[in-house]
């Protein structure tokens, strides 16, 4: 009786994905909801350690600042649950092919935006909801042309020593470009970026272990493929939690969900080849629709105020503030008429 279900599940149907590769995309959009949760919790730690060590995120974080970062809850528990969103995103690529599951994580951005507005007190404006719909209107297009083109294929030793020596370019590149920017004032865009590009690696290396694991094999070049995800994890991480360091919530998981899927899609696309069997239209669609999804995230970065920054800034540091519209002002000075003291912090965590 189990046999021929699974054999149902796993039947193509017209749209390009069997009913076995759609439960990919449910786990895809829990793991994109728990990554919104975990990156404000770790945004929240990562602020006050920076706070208290007076780096500002200058330099990058140290080894000092991450030691610190362990005795903090909000980040603990921020890793605990980034831990399982990376499950999830695993969980979800057993199931449905690269292209399909990577541009979910757009919707990340949208529940950041959502719980920022609402710690900051802000009703989301026009331009900020205009942002939203046109990011879910691009992402849901893209994902149903995947839908309609995508397919899991043979992944040769071909294609991953390709991955692994791009990947491995992509780092020494990234190592180069952290000597040259730390100490710029384009650093903290450029720990975004390079945060997005490994990450990107990171879905691509599961994609090839769980590929193979399927297919029961687990060889010599799959476990070079493991410890390039381990190297990918841990250096996309440090600069991502830097890029926490000397910016706002919503600009590290814009950034990320601009380039993280950009890099994993192109590189199914062009590396795995989960979509041959696209036709024009499709293609054109997989661009039309993804150009709508990047215009809708840059249009919500860019609708940030100064005023959003500083409020997220502060409430990640604790200090209590009655709404954006308080005005960010030295400690030493009194507190304005109508506001709380910006002094005045929630419970340490």
């Amino acid at each position: 009786m189990l046999a021929p279900t699974l054999a149902a599940l796993d039947a193509t149907l017209d749209i390009g994905l069997s009913p076995r590769q759609l439960i990919g995309i449910p786990i895809a959009v829990l793991g994109a909801v728990l990554m919104s949760v975990s990156a404000m919790l770790q945004h929240r730690g990562v602020s006050k350690v920076d706070a208290d060590s007076g780096a500002q995120g200058a330099e990058g974080l140290g080894m000092k600042q991450f030691l610190a970062l362990l005795r903090r809850p909000s980040w603990l528990f921020g890793t605990v649950l980034i831990g399982v969103a990376i499950l999830l995103q695993f969980g979800a690529l057993l199931f449905a092919p690269l292209v399909v599951v990577q541009p979910i994580g757009v919707i990340s951005l949208i529940v950041t935006t959502i719980i920022s507005a609402r710690q900051a007190r802000a009703r989301l404006r026009r331009s900020k909801v205009t942002a939203v719909i046109t990011s879910v209107v691009g992402v849901g297009g893209f994902v149903t042309a995947a839908a309609m083109a995508a397919t899991d294929t043979p992944i040769g030793p071909r294609e991953t020593v390709t991955v692994l020596i791009i990947a491995g370019a992509v780092v020494l590149l990234t190592a180069v470009a952290f000597l040259v920017f730390r100490r710029t004032s384009h650093r903290g865009m450029f720990y975004i970026l390079a945060g997005g590009v490994l990450y990107g690696f990171v879905a691509t290396f599961a994609k090839l272990i769980l590929t193979g694991l399927r297919e029961g094999r687990f060889d010599g070049l799959s476990l070079v493929c493991l410890a390039a995800l381990l190297v990918t994890v841990a250096v996309g991480g440090y600069f991502v939690q830097t890029a926490y360091a000397s910016g706002s919530t919503d600009m590290v998981i814009a950034g990320l969900t601009v380039v993280d899927p950009i890099v994993a899609v192109t590189i199914g696309i062009v590396v795995l080849h989960e979509t041959a069997a696209a036709t024009p239209v499709t293609l054109v669609l997989f661009v039309v629709f993804g150009a709508i999804a990047i215009a809708g995230v840059f249009l919500l970065n860019s609708s940030q105020t100064a005023a959003e920054i500083a409020a997220a800034r502060r409430h990640a540091l604790g200090v209590k503030t009655g709404g954006i519209a308080a005005p960010v002002s030295d400690p030493a000075d009194p507190p304005t008429p109508g506001y709380p003291d910006p002094g005045r912090r929630e419970t340490d965590t």
